[in-house]
């Protein structure tokens, strides 16, 4: 018997427990497996890149997350427009399309147009047939140069990095505490302070 006001030892050990013990032997095959798929997608999408088709910066909804860009679906039709690309040839060359998406801004129209000329400027073209380049296909050279990334143009989070300074004086003295408590006080007691204001105003007229 436990020592104590304890729970009373109850266990129960008539089940067959073995059945019901998960285990995770084949963790290390699994890890293997998908590597090897991988390496797999990779070759199969040679030389174009393994993630797709480049795509746009766009800021996450809501006010809590609208400070943060990810990657869009597509890029708009008014953005492929400001960059010199035609809607049906930016599927060809690896850049994706949203015909549901509208520029809201024109920052986030100047912000993607530039992402799709500096794409543009990057693009290594190869031809359909090797023997037989079109206008517009990327040279000998170029090709040789090539070599396969896995997203095109990633996404990087905006930071601002502030410098070092020295903390002033008024810093030193100010509480936050402090100035919470008299924000605090002051919003309870405004109606209060407002009508003796009023009543003292209304006193000194009559007088």
């Amino acid at each position: 018997m436990g020592k104590g006001n304890n729970i009373i030892p109850n266990n129960h050990f008539h089940k067959w427990w073995q059945r019901y013990v998960r285990t995770w032997f084949n963790q290390p095959a699994r890890k293997e497996r998908r590597r090897n798929a991988r390496l797999q997608k990779a070759a199969r999408l040679a030389p174009r890149p393994v993630s797709g088709p480049v795509r746009p910066v766009v800021h996450c909804p809501t006010r809590r997350y609208n400070n943060k860009i990810r990657a869009g679906r597509g890029f708009s039709h008014d953005e492929l427009r400001a960059a010199g690309i035609y809607k049906k040839v930016a599927k060809t060359i690896g850049i994706s399309v949203d015909h549901r998406r509208r520029n809201k801004s024109s920052e986030s129209l100047q912000v993607n147009a530039q992402r799709l000329k500096l794409y543009k400027s990057k693009l290594v073209l190869f031809p359909r047939k090797a023997g037989k380049p079109k206008k517009g296909d990327s040279t000998e050279e170029e090709m040789k140069m090539a070599t396969q990334l896995r997203t095109p143009l990633p996404v990087r989070q905006r930071t601002r990095k502030e410098k070092a300074r020295k903390i002033t004086d008024a810093e030193r003295k100010f509480s936050s505490f402090s100035m919470l408590r008299k924000v605090r006080v002051d919003a309870n007691l405004w109606g209060v302070r407002e009508k003796k204001a009023r009543e003292k105003a209304e006193a000194e007229k009559n007088k």
